[in-house]
């Protein structure tokens, strides 16, 4: 079996340095995910409302700033867009470790640093997503993102696996310091990067934000590929909507699984997802794009259906059908998500990827915030497990969307631009006016 590691992607000195602070990050990212709620329930007394607020920043964020977002950073330069991102999550964040040990702590500041740690994140992914192409061959994108993938798999598991330890050790304040320095090492390791990007537009061509954010989104709306993959996008959110909504109380009050279990279930499902990282340039390279990506959300569709039938007063049995969606669903959805942000890479011109990209952040947030709404609701009418069947649906539909769109046709990454990102870099600089 050929070593992933010789291929000419981790010669490529630039990559590597994005992908080691996006490892990093990441790692520190999903600590954080599980000390900060802590921190409000163990630390500050918080109910359920509070922490509902608190872990509803990420998809407000997206929801409020994520078009903004795209439109700006298609104006700039990503590196230093990525690098001020990561130094102002260090800030933020630090200042709850340093209020802890003055004494000052309070919940409206956890909830300020989380609503303000969601809007550099979002700006952070928008300009992750349009700065890859101007460091990676286009044609190499499947196997960048399945590299980044990989790491950020093995980065959740080991994040979920000793968050819980730091902070019974540590105490959550402290254990989210160790967040805020992950981020100082991300900025570092991105001021590293040497590799020339494009300078962005000039002033005088620059429209006002809101025709910018509209032209992103006419960008989707015309390409029956996007189309299909937006659609596809928002489908698979709205099933980990239904699956967020009802997992946790379905397995614990109905199925009768232990919490303890309960975490062993979701690391198995980190590790499916280094698995899917792994094989979705393999996969792709021998299948197809298109095919890949609809076989995808078909396996996701049938992985979730094994939560509704796993038998109540049969925990062993219940375990076995969990740990089996977790490796069927996780890693066909790992599969798909390279695919599909790899051909949106590669379709979409270097200086409106932001904007696509915040497009399908904002469809995919807003999806998912209504079916995690509504199944929450649902669930309280027609049960947990008959609300949980509603999960596959999703998988299903954004399976036939692709299928009957281009999508199906595709076998490589339709890339519209071969040449390498320096030359792209050098020739958008020749064609700058002067003094621009």
């Amino acid at each position: 079996m050929r070593n992933p590691f010789t291929s000419p992607l981790w010669s490529n000195h630039a990559f590597i340095r994005v992908w080691a602070a996006a490892s990093v990050s990441i790692f520190g990212s999903l600590i954080t995910r599980v000390a900060l709620p802590l921190v409000a329930i163990l630390t500050l007394g918080a109910g359920a409302i509070e922490v509902a607020v608190l872990r509803s920043m990420d998809v407000a964020a997206a929801l409020v700033v994520g078009l903004v977002a795209g439109a700006w950073v298609d104006r700039l330069r990503r590196r230093p867009v990525l690098i001020w991102a990561d130094l102002g999550r260090a800030v933020v964040l630090g200042s709850i470790p340093v209020s802890f040990l003055l004494g000052t702590l309070q919940l409206w500041q956890l909830i300020a640093v989380a609503g303000l740690a969601a809007v550099l994140t979002t700006f952070f992914d928008a300009a992750d997503n349009a700065y890859l192409p101007t460091i990676v061959e286009r044609e190499r994108l499947v196997e960048a993102n399945s590299a980044l993938a990989a790491s950020g798999s093995v980065a959740e598991f080991a994040g979920f696996g000793i968050s819980g330890f730091l902070v019974q050790s540590l105490t959550g304040p402290i254990t989210i310091a160790i967040n805020a320095v992950t981020f100082l090492a991300s900025a570092l390791l991105l001021l590293s990067v040497r590799a020339p990007e494009a300078p962005p537009p000039p002033r005088s061509e620059r429209e006002p934000v809101l025709d910018e954010i509209r032209h992103g989104l006419r960008l989707v709306r015309a390409s029956p590929i996007l189309r299909a993959f937006v659609g596809a996008q928002m489908l698979m959110s709205m099933l980990w909507g239904v699956f967020g909504a009802t997992w946790f109380l379905f397995a614990i009050e109905e199925v009768g699984v232990s919490p303890a279990a309960i975490g062993v279930i979701a690391g198995v499902g980190g590790a499916s997802s280094f698995i899917g990282a792994v094989v979705a340039t393999r996969s792709t390279g021998r299948w197809g794009v298109g095919p890949v990506a609809i076989a995808s959300m078909l396996l996701a569709a049938l992985g979730n259906l094994l939560v509704p039938l796993a038998p109540a007063g049969l925990p062993i049995v219940a375990i076995a059908f969990f740990l089996w969606q977790q490796l069927v669903a996780d890693s066909a959805i790992t599969v798909y998500d390279v695919t599909e942000t790899s051909v949106r890479q590669s379709l979409v011109a270097d200086r409106e990827l932001g904007r696509v990209a915040s497009t399908f952040q904002v469809a995919s947030a807003g999806a998912q915030l209504v079916a995690t709404i509504g199944a929450g609701l649902l669930a309280e009418v027609i049960g947990l497990r008959a609300t949980a069947f509603l999960a596959p649906l999703g998988g299903l539909f954004a399976a036939a969307i692709l299928f009957w769109s281009p999508v199906r046709y595709l076998r490589e990454v339709p890339t519209m631009d071969r040449r390498s990102p320096a030359e792209i870099a050098l020739d958008v600089e020749k064609d700058q006016p002067v003094g621009a």
